[in-house]
């Protein structure tokens, strides 16, 4: 199963729409005046063409929501355009990489366009090689004027994300994962946002398919994806809405496209070296930033304007193990969040009961429905929970401090 994506101007007429023979269906990014507004996945029979004024009906039915939100958050935009904008960071953009160098000289490329024309005063692109097999991603970044480069030898993501932060010049830092290709607005996006919450202490943004080429990259998107969706978001210390606030800190993004305060990292020393290490626990980095970010008082912001393109997983294989990283790393997160912030104990445990009455409930609803592919996704993430739950954080912990004991 493959899905077309095919990008729609809906300021503009529309070209008919039309899927090759070995193609299911399209995956429909839509824009207006040139800013994304929405994200529809379409199924079709193989071959199917479609006219313009079809085309144009489809469109209306999937998209005039969207725009009339946009149209409206314009004139809101128009009405306070008066104010004096407060002024932009110096911005610091890491990607941490580990032997993935055509990717990474994909994402190089698009940053290099977008950078020469930066709202910011000063932005700069470092790249964090973590513990890399040979020179390629050395070999790569010396393809791109300007760009820095640094090794960090201790394998393990947020090795690396420190690494970032020990060697930030900016007082913004973004990361970006190898895997992303950015939108040409990115750096606007990112822009906008700082602007909207100078307060705030970090940034979310949208996350895109960057291919539905497979299978699995289909079902990944089909299941939700990393969508957040395309309203403008904003997070607090506390919140009326959701009683299980600030615990469920997978709701403001993915860690594949975020940026901090540079200061309040290093205020808050910086990102857990045992989430986020690789095989054993590759993954809870980004929930436990979030979340850590929110007890400060900080607000986090989400806005869609700041995109991102994911290549995911390529294979079902892949993706089944990537939703066991999913449930291991909130279990592992959760386990040392219960333990070193007990003052919101109860809400820990609270998240803890009602994530294993979800999980339950989706491999029911799988099963009953006979969707054996959705029941195997289902189960591989309650299965790294329970792992999550018994000590894996605490494993980690005693792994890392035997790599930092060895100097690795």
């Amino acid at each position: 199963m493959r899905y077309r994506i095919v990008e729609v101007e809906l300021a503009r007429p529309v070209a008919p729409l039309a899927i090759g023979t070995d193609e299911s269906g399209a995956g429909l990014i839509a824009r207006l005046d040139g800013r994304l507004i929405g994200f529809h996945m379409l199924p079709l029979s193989p071959g199917t063409q479609l006219s313009q004024e079809a085309t144009e009906a489809l469109l209306d039915n999937a998209f005039a929501k969207s725009v009339l939100r946009a149209r409206i958050e314009a004139e809101l935009a128009q009405d306070s355009a008066a104010s004096p904008a407060p002024p932009l960071p110096g911005l610091t953009i890491a990607i941490c990489t580990k032997d993935r160098a055509e990717r990474l000289a994909r994402l190089l490329e698009a940053l290099a366009q977008v950078t020469a024309t930066s709202p910011f005063p000063f932005t700069e692109v470092l790249v964090i090689d973590n513990a890399p097999s040979d020179s390629a991603t050395a070999d790569a970044v010396a393809c791109f004027a300007g760009m820095r480069y640094a090794m960090e030898p201790k394998a393990g993501l947020n090795f690396a994300r420190n690494a970032a932060l020990a060697g930030a010049r900016g007082e913004l830092l973004a990361f970006l994962d190898d895997d992303v290709v950015i939108d040409r607005e990115w750096l606007t996006g990112l822009a906008i946002a700082c602007r909207s919450a100078p307060d705030a202490g970090g940034f979310t943004g949208l996350v895109l398919p960057y291919k539905l080429d497979t299978d699995a990259r289909v079902a990944f998107e089909a299941r939700g994806g990393f969508g957040r969706g395309f309203e403008r978001r904003e997070w607090h210390a506390a919140s009326f809405a959701h009683e299980l606030h600030p615990v469920g800190a997978g709701l403001m993004g993915a860690g594949c496209n975020m940026a901090f305060k540079t200061d309040l990292l290093r205020a808050i020393g910086g990102f857990d070296d045992a989430l986020d290490t690789g095989a054993p626990l590759p993954g809870g980095g980004d929930l436990d930033i979030f979340y850590r970010v929110l007890r400060t008082g900080r607000p986090m912001v989400y806005e869609p304007r700041y995109a991102v393109y994911h290549e995911h997983r390529e294979t079902i294989k892949q993706l089944r193990r990537q939703y066991w990283t999913w449930g291991l790393g909130m279990m592992a997160f959760l386990d040392k969040a219960m333990r070193s912030d007990p003052e919101i104990l109860d809400r820990h445990r609270a998240m803890r009961r009602w994530w294993h009455v979800y999980q339950m409930r989706e491999i029911a609803k799988a099963a009953a429905r006979l969707r054996l592919r959705d029941l195997s996704f289902a189960v591989a993430e309650y299965a790294g929970g329970i792992q999550g739950m018994i000590g894996e954080y605490e494993r980690s912990e005693r792994r890392v401090a035997a790599i930092r004991g060895q100097g690795r």
